[in-house]
């Protein structure tokens, strides 16, 4: 993390199947810009009861109080709500995570309890977490429904997640480094809701990240969340063209928790995303929060067994070509702060398909079009994917600009790389 000068001022304050399966080639620009939104911060204005009269502190004590902060017991319930703008993308979802869920056409067996599929759930719509952890060993997170619940569980090795609607688990063990880092959702198989956070402390962390010269910090009073005294902080761009407006984080005065995130955009109206504490407590979790085996019946899929399921040779979604890690070797970042842009080239070297080219289907190339603006510069021409905070331009030559940054930060960048 760069340093910083935090000011001191306290007083501001339904296709085809064919052509769902090809369209999901043309939406992954899409499903990226709502990943790394959840990445970026979050929260709800969650009711207050209040504002406490606590004793003053600067930023800069406030974001050390956050970093000294080293709770690792605590249950709860968390609310998250994230509206990113994104159209509906029904069952495509799963398909774009990669989860197991998506081969359940026919194409490969899957499992409907593979976090990959499951946990992408949470990059929209308002969803409710009970979550509980006792040191770095032991952690559960589930997902309530209405009438069902997801829960993945960490317990020493072993890494279970269950989803009772269908009554299927899946099975993993936990990489070795899990007990000296602590664990996390990325704990799954690799690939699976990879630095996905569940807590307001993840988004949090994930936003002092981006703390530096560029960024506003300052203690904007004081809340009560979740029965909790907490002081306001609130991180904002110095920049133009970012479209983040600001992240307000509220930290609990005692132990340093967050226990709130706010990330609401430049472009005003309700927060892009909300994730905070309904109900907290600091003590030690029952032992048998963690307890699990698998119910009598259930489907249970290992880890190792399902890892290849229908990507292992060829990915048919991509006409043949697997898609390896190895792809992103040319990963660029253009410029700095909350202005970052990063640069990248589609795996082929080619841009999107068109139904001029027989790749698409007509519907499915309106459907393309509906999800994007087109654009043109000296870089030539492309289409926009937009959000309510991440945005991405993929040009006909086959490369992606993206970033929480506006449309026109995007074609400057793209311009000023040709």
């Amino acid at each position: 993390m760069a340093p910083y000068e935090p000011e001191q001022d306290t007083s501001e304050a339904g296709e085809p199947r064919v052509g769902r399966r090809k369209a999901a080639r043309y939406a992954v620009p899409v499903a990226v810009a709502g990943v790394a939104a959840a990445t970026i911060g979050l929260v709800p204005a969650l009711a207050t009861s209040g504002d406490p009269d606590l004793p003053k502190v600067t930023a800069q004590e406030l974001v050390e109080k956050i970093a000294a902060s080293d709770t690792q017991r605590l249950s709860g319930n968390v609310k998250i709500s994230t509206d990113l703008g994104l159209p509906s993308m029904g069952g495509m979802a799963g398909g774009l995570a990669g989860g197991g869920g998506a081969g359940r056409d026919g194409e490969g067996e899957g499992s409907a309890a593979d976090p990959k599929a499951k946990l992408m759930e949470l990059a929209s719509g308002t969803h409710t977490l009970r979550v509980a952890a006792d040191g770095p060993d032991k952690q559960k997170v589930s997902v309530l429904g209405d009438a069902s619940e997801y829960s993945l569980i960490h317990d020493g090795d072993e890494l279970w997640a269950y989803d009772s609607a269908s009554n299927e688990a899946y099975h993993a063990k936990a990489p070795e480094d899990a007990k000296d880092r602590g664990p996390k959702e990325s704990d799954v198989p690799k690939g699976a809701a990879e630095d996905l956070p569940a807590t307001p402390k993840e988004f949090a962390e994930q936003a002092l990240k981006a703390v530096d010269d560029t960024t506003s910090v300052k203690v904007d009073g004081t809340a009560q969340v979740a029965g909790r005294d907490a002081y306001r902080l609130v991180i904002k761009p110095k920049q133009s063209g970012s479209t983040i407006g600001q992240i307000t984080v509220a930290v609990d005065a005692k132990t340093g928790t967050p226990l709130k995130f706010t990330l609401t955009p430049a472009s005003g109206g309700a927060a892009v995303i909300d994730a905070g504490f309904t109900k907290v407590d600091f003590g030690k979790p029952s032992a048998d929060t963690f307890d699990f085996a698998p119910p009598k019946g259930a489907k249970v899929t290992e880890a190792e067994e399902h890892a290849g399921d229908g990507r292992d040779a060829e990915d048919r979604n991509k006409g043949g070509k697997e898609f390896k890690e190895e792809d992103l070797n040319d990963l660029k970042v253009i410029g700095e702060g909350w202005n970052a842009i990063a640069e990248l080239k589609l795996p082929g070297g080619k841009g999107l398909p068109t139904a001029g080219s027989g790749d698409v289907p007509p519907d499915a190339q309106k459907l393309l079009d509906s999800l994007g603006d087109q654009v043109s510069g000296e870089f030539g021409s492309g289409t926009v994917f937009s959000t309510r905070l991440v945005n991405a331009l993929v040009t006909d030559d086959g490369t992606v600009y993206a970033g929480a940054v506006t449309k026109d930060a995007l074609v400057k960048a793209a311009n000023a790389a040709h």
